[in-house]
């Protein structure tokens, strides 16, 4: 299944109520199994207040997950489609010399 990454900061109303996080993390999760994905979502310090890795059937399911995510207004996204190193290593192996 293709891989998601996203990097996620909370708004002014998500960081308000910071402490529901965990239980909208959870709705999260839920979603995606609902929609056929599998979502984790770790928090991190820096730049990006936390990071969700999504593996889904395809771009669509990836879409409205995140459309969903977003349109409760606790947070931002920026997303990018992933390759394992496997999987990197059969694209690069088509490239010309």
């Amino acid at each position: 299944m293709p891989t998601y990454v996203s990097l996620i900061n909370w708004t002014q109303e998500g960081i308000s109520n910071v402490m529901d996080s965990p239980k909208r993390a959870d709705a999260f999760i839920a979603l995606a199994l609902k929609l056929g994905a599998v979502a984790q979502i770790w928090y991190t310090m820096g730049q990006y207040d936390a990071v969700s890795i999504i593996e889904a059937p395809s771009d669509a399911i990836v879409m409205q997950l995140l459309f969903e995510l977003r349109k409760l207004g606790n947070v931002k996204t920026q997303t990018m489609k992933a390759w394992s190193p496997p999987e990197a290593a059969k694209l690069f192996a088509r490239l010309n010399p």
